[in-house]
């Protein structure tokens, strides 16, 4: 694996400039112990530096990449890198913390290979006394320095996971942002204290003044603008749902900002926790629309079994009338001409109920 694949293998990872994590702070504490070191380091090497992971017995955090040990790992994946006189060997001699503080004079790392074949880094073990290292020991370094692989894949699919969960939560509340209505999650626990874990956005469309962040902080915010009449019976609904843990549909009235009177609907699927809560997942919409269409239906069926049945029983009456065969000429057109006025009214009434009818259709 050539040296760009390599460094897009380490950065893929996600790892470089992490905080310590307590998996990886004691693999190098038993690494330290195997070898009888009081210096052990896992390090990644980028482009310009080699970077600690995680250490004991040694405080720096990075190296210049051309002042390690551990580029000499690089390419050799499946040895153990074993500096036994690093003062005396022309790899090693220059490099600072050879000539200088802590003055190491043993030095032993066993690569961390990726599944691609690219070594990240190594798990090393440092004295500043002369050392000598035992195959025992190096199968040990090989063997840690796979957990350190291991532990930094299943971190990856982790990072992974969370991202694709992320992104999915992202895209349903995109979705639902997009719902007529409003759609959200209810809770209520044993206290029978009541809180939205979630509302969508189309809050704002029915309360311009609320959002959802501050219904989440304040469940009463939504119960404030439920008609005082109704109030009650939504209370109760609740309650009876809870109790049975039965779905919940009702209607009820809501009073706007300006005073005016809105019709909603709440339609909820119930679930019951272990810890005795309840959560509803649910949509509430705005049907006033079609509460004054159902109530137009209504009036038009009032309309037609009492206004209507008047003119209908006149034009019955007149029909019976001309009937007789004695009247004359003169008064069979009078009751036409009666019998048209009454068709005329009944005419004009219908137009209109149709055009009541067909604006209430397209407002619904």
């Amino acid at each position: 694996m050539n040296e760009q694949e390599r460094i897009q293998d380490l950065l893929s990872y996600e790892i470089l400039d992490t905080s310590p994590e307590r998996e990886l702070d004691e693999l190098v504490e038993i690494a330290s112990a195997i070898c009888d070191t009081p210096i052990a380091l896992i390090t990644l090497l980028d482009q310009e530096r080699q970077w600690c992971k995680a250490k004991i017995g040694m405080d720096v955090t990075y190296h210049h990449r051309k002042d390690s040990f551990c580029q000499y790992a690089l390419s050799k994946p499946d040895e153990v890198l074993v500096a036994d006189d690093p003062l005396h060997d022309a790899r090693f001699k220059d490099i600072p913390i050879v000539v200088g503080e802590p003055h190491i004079r043993f030095y032993a790392g066993a690569p961390i290979q990726t599944s691609r074949g690219s070594v990240l880094g190594t798990l090393c073990v440092l004295d500043s006394r002369p050392h000598k290292i035992s195959e025992t020991e190096k199968k040990a370094l090989i063997l840690l320095a796979k957990k350190v692989i291991d532990f930094l894949d299943i971190r990856k699919e982790l990072i992974e996971q969370r991202r694709n969960s992320k992104l999915s939560t992202t895209q349903l509340i995109n979705l639902t942002d997009q719902v007529p209505g409003v759609v959200y999650q209810f809770r209520m626990n044993t206290q029978k204290a009541m809180s939205f874990d979630f509302l969508s956005k189309g809050i704002s469309a029915f309360y311009p003044d609320l959002n959802p962040e501050s219904i989440k902080e304040n469940v009463q915010l939504i119960f404030d603008f439920i008609h005082p009449e109704d109030l009650p019976n939504v209370i109760q609904e609740i309650h009876e749902s809870f109790q049975k843990v039965s779905p919940l549909n009702m209607e009820y009235r809501v009073l706007m900002r300006d005073n005016t009177v809105r019709w909603f609907t709440c339609k909820s699927v119930p679930e019951k926790l272990e810890d005795g809560s309840v959560i509803w997942y649910g949509i509430f919409q705005d049907v006033t629309n079609r509460k004054e269409y159902e109530e137009t239906l209504e009036q038009i069926s009032f309309d037609i079994s009492h206004i209507i049945r008047r003119p209908i029983s006149s034009l019955l009456g007149l029909v019976a009338l001309s009937d007789n065969k004695n009247l004359s000429a003169e008064q069979l057109k009078e009751h036409a001409r009666y019998i048209k006025i009454v068709a005329d009214e009944l005419d004009e009434f219908t137009r209109k109920l149709h055009d009541v009818y067909d604006r209430r259709k397209t407002r619904k």
